[in-house]
């Protein structure tokens, strides 16, 4: 036996410290097989069913080496520790671990034998962002190559899902069946999707039949894919969603097809909308159902009656089997309303609808579905002054109308909205007869006449020729303006013109009237040359009277032309007059020809003995002159 005295301390302490570890190569050096396992030292020396003595000093010191090989033994026994780790975390082995803790960006995972490996966070978050694990969790793992900061074992959290789950993959790639997949991220290119745990790639193109703008909206489904790539050294999986979509569109194409013919009636899904009709798919093959056949009635736009995902029934209306385009009719599906609508709307029927539409020149009512009938602008009201519908109606407005008209061959109903009020028109008659005296405020101005409002919806017209009797007026703004209050006697009514007629000048005597009763023909007048024209003068014979002085009536006693002009002043005599047409027909020659009369009167009765003077050679020089100037 040895005896450690104060010089061999220092050795005796540092076997001591090794004893835990050296002790299992002992152990194995007599028969037992080395443990992987993390267990305690000591515990793996000992069977459990057999009680170990305690060991002297001397037995210590007989098993142990001697003092200077104990720095080799430690050495060798720690690199055997270190080899057990190893092995239980070889990159081909899936073990559970326990997640210690989470980081901003890794997770903590204890793998046992006191050895804890990071793994990325990202591998272990959802389609949300949120992280599947907490603290306390089990986790599948594998080693990953390299080591993290501070000694942690890389670990990889997909190898080991992938693994697992790598035999339903491998088997649906080989046997083309789908999978189920959970898409996880969007990411550049695509999708990150999670097959049993297990990510792979779906490219964008490889989404659906047509591309999708909004690939973020598919994070969190859950959809089937076909395996289209699969690289087990690299672990890379690449999945394809459209495959299968296309795979299942032609085989419903193919059953579609067998009952494809025009007037078949047909079950479809709406899948697009545009501004002129909708896209239904009946089973692999898309129809257009177009706006005018969706509905009898009027539609602004598609949405109106239908929406994307509604089904459908629709009837094929043409088939083109060379271009596969499909002509699809909704309409059809119904009786066309304007078949008996003539009978349904008769003339003079009261009826109800909805404003639909109002444009400048009236309003369109729905009276049904498909059913619609316009109101005229001026069958609105018995005023005229509306200027636009708008200002009566407005779309959602429910209003009553008069059926005025129906014609089922160019599908319109002609409706009106005044013949509900009583028409002031009617009445007209008894509230102003003609000849009445009426005031009113000028409303407009035109270049015939002037529009006078009576009363509210009644508006009569100043023909510019009634202005006045005196005043040759061109244009009604020479005598009224806008708004004036004036005065007028009604001369004549049309109800069913809605005409009413007025004048202004009737307020005064008709100078006309009043000429044609003090004159008379052959009088002799004066007058004053107003204008001149080609065929002769126009003479003013007294205020507001005018007459005409032809070119073969102005000549004077000799037979002479004289000479009119505007200002000059002369006699004439009246040889014409026509009240209704308000003409006089003046000459200057016949005034000569009367004055040459009396001349011939005087002679043949004198006045006094004076006239007897005259000798039969003045007579005979007399009849001279007048013989020479005929």
């Amino acid at each position: 036996m040895i005896l450690y005295d104060d010089s061999t301390t220092h050795e005796v302490d540092s076997a001591n410290s090794v004893s835990a570890v050296s002790e299992q190569s002992v152990v194995s050096t007599e028969g037992s097989a080395p443990s992987t396992s993390t267990t305690q030292p000591e515990a793996a020396s000992t069977p459990a069913h057999e009680e170990k003595p305690a060991m002297s000093t001397a037995v210590i010191e007989e098993k142990l080496p001697v003092p200077t090989a104990t720095a080799e033994d430690f050495a060798a026994a720690l690199e055997t520790f270190t080899t057990e780790a190893e092995e239980s975390v070889g990159e081909d082995r899936v073990i559970k671990g326990t997640v210690l803790k989470l980081t901003g960006t890794h997770v903590v995972v204890d793998i046992g034998a006191k050895s804890e490996g990071m793994l990325p966070l990202a591998e272990v978050l959802d389609h949300e962002g949120k992280p599947r694990f907490q603290p306390g969790d089990e986790i599948d793992v594998m080693r990953d190559k390299g080591e993290a900061e501070e000694g942690y074992i890389n670990l990889s959290h997909q190898k080991a899902q992938r693994l697992r789950a790598w035999d339903d993959i491998e088997a649906a790639y080989n046997e083309k069946k789908p999978i189920k997949a959970l898409v996880i991220d969007r990411i550049k290119g695509g999708l990150t999707v999670d097959i049993a745990g297990a990510r792979a790639f779906l490219p964008g193109s490889q989404v659906d039949l047509r591309p999708v703008r909004n690939l973020d909206g598919m994070k969190g489904t859950t959809i089937d894919v076909a395996i289209i790539k699969l690289n087990k050294k690299r672990g890379n999986i690449v999945v394809s969603r459209k495959q299968l979509l296309e795979e299942e569109q032609n085989e419903k194409k193919s059953k579609t097809l067998e009952h494809l013919e025009e007037g078949a009636i047909l079950t479809g899904v709406v899948k697009n909308l545009t501004e002129y009709g909708a896209f239904v798919d009946m089973g692999g093959i898309d129809g257009l159902l177009h706006i005018t056949d969706m509905s009898w009635g009027r539609l602004t736009h598609p949405r109106d009656l239908v929406n994307v995902g509604d089904q459908i029934q629709v009837k094929v209306l043409k088939y083109d089997k060379d271009k596969q385009r499909v002509s699809l009719g909704f309409k059809q599906l119904t009786p066309d309303p304007w078949l008996d609508a003539e009978h349904r709307y008769p003339v003079g029927a009261h009826v109800a609808g909805r404003v639909i539409s109002v444009t400048d020149y009236g309003a369109f009512v729905e009276l049904e579905q498909g059913i619609e009938g316009l109101v005229h602008v001026s069958e609105m009201t018995w005023s005229k002054r509306m200027k636009h519908p708008s200002k009566l109606v407005n779309v959602g407005d429910q209003v009553e109308c008069i059926v005025l008209n129906v014609n089922p061959t160019e599908r319109r109903i002609s409706l009106g909205m005044r013949q509900l009020a009583t028409n002031p028109w009617d009445s007209l008659h008894e509230k102003f007869p003609v000849g009445t005296q009426v005031e009113g405020r000028v409303r407009n101005l035109t270049d015939f006449g002037a529009f006078i409002e009576i009363e509210d919806g009644i508006d009569g017209l100043v023909h510019v020729s009634n202005l006045s009797w005196t005043k040759r007026v061109k244009h009604p703004s020479e005598v009224l303006k806008k708004g004036d209050r004036v005065k007028a006697v009604v001369l004549a009514i049309e109800p069913d013109k809605r005409r009413l007629s007025l004048g202004v000048k009737q307020l005064q005597p008709d100078v006309w009237e009043t000429f044609f009763q003090q004159h008379h023909i052959g009088d002799v007048v004066h007058g004053k040359v107003l204008r001149v024209a080609t065929f002769g003068a126009f003479v003013e014979i007294a205020e507001g009277i005018e007459g005409l002085c032809h070119n073969s009536e102005a000549v004077d006693g000799n037979g002479q032309p004289v000479h009119l002009e505007p200002g000059v002043e002369h006699d004439f005599k009246i040889i014409k007059m026509n009240p209704e047409e308000k003409k006089v027909g003046l000459s200057i020659r016949a005034v000569g020809e009367e004055a040459s009369r009396s001349e011939v009167e005087a002679y043949k009765h004198p006045v006094s003995s004076s006239s007897t003077s005259s000798t039969i050679g003045e007579l005979i020089s007399w009849k001279r002159a007048g013989s020479e100037n005929n």
